[in-house]
């Protein structure tokens, strides 16, 4: 681990195995910056000067990978995350684990351990939100991926069956939003896959979410494929329609979202989520 400057922001922390580097934050966050093969681009995507404006006051978007509080509720998903937080470096596991002060609106810490394999491609991050309150609070655990512009978001679907008897009941929810329009051109639904092509050109956003019960989803570039996989329970019920994976995008701007279940905890309590990402170089 080394201690670098990022763009323009000091005192960010660099994990490598030899193979692929991950860069995260330590005067603001939980965020990861940077996960990219070494010499290469970086995946993850940047913009600085992105920044939404809450009751709380300015969260400043940055880019990279972050953690929010599920349903999307301005006063609380859109705490600001710009002070210091403390790092613990495992130097034995090649992790670092990121922790936020106490959100004092609402009552809770967030958290990130990030662990770099000893070789390749391969992240895991443990996102962990605790309520310090002294109340209980409903919420899911929301790690959103901010990817570089130029590719396209992929979904699997669940596995085809031809019509009958065995098939009379669905098998998996699609989520809208007011502002999702199925007719744009980004969207390609397939067999197979739902797809989300980013297009600079088309500034209008576009969002969808489903109930992914094969675990995993994919963002596609010309120089690289991240994929990213996670639990799914089937008991568990999930944000936003029971949707746990959604796509958005607004012009070069493209997020590959995940959810953990919705939990209610006391105080005290926790709830985690695991997201296994793996870069590896396109086909030729």
């Amino acid at each position: 681990m080394e201690i670098i400057q990022f763009e323009d922001l000091a005192n960010c922390a660099r994990l490598s195995n030899g193979d692929a580097e991950v860069v995260v934050a330590t005067e603001f966050g939980p965020r990861v910056l940077a996960f990219n093969f070494i010499g290469g681009a970086n995946v993850l995507g940047w913009h600085p000067h992105a920044a939404i404006q809450s009751p709380l006051g300015e969260y400043r978007i940055y880019g990279g990978h972050r953690l929010w509080i599920a349903p999307e509720v301005p006063s609380r998903t859109y705490a600001p995350d710009s002070a210091p937080i403390e790092w613990f470096f495992d130097e034995a596991e090649n992790s670092i684990r990121l922790v936020q002060p106490v959100e004092p609106v609402s009552g809770t810490r967030k958290e990130m351990t990030v662990k770099l394999a000893g070789a390749g491609g391969d992240v895991t991050i443990l996102h962990k939100i605790t309520n310090v309150g002294d109340r209980e609070t409903e919420l899911a655990a929301w790690a959103l991926t901010i990817m570089r512009g130029g590719g396209t978001c992929e979904i699997p679907n669940e596995p085809f069956a031809p019509y009958g008897g065995e098939t009379l009941l669905p098998v998996r929810n699609l989520t809208v939003w007011a502002y999702t329009d199925l007719s744009d051109p980004r969207w390609t639904f397939d067999r197979e896959l739902i797809r989300l092509r980013v297009d600079e050109s088309r500034r209008e956003p576009q969002k969808i979410g489903v109930l992914n019960k094969r675990g995993w989803a994919r963002y596609r570039l010309a120089d690289s494929v991240f994929t990213k996989h996670f639990d799914f329970r089937e008991t568990a019920s999930y944000p936003d329609m029971n949707s746990n994976t959604e796509l958005y995008v607004a012009g070069s701007f493209v997020e590959v979202e995940t959810l953990a279940p919705l939990v209610t905890l006391k105080p005290g309590e926790s709830t985690e989520h695991v997201e296994r990402w793996r870069l590896e170089p396109t086909e030729r």
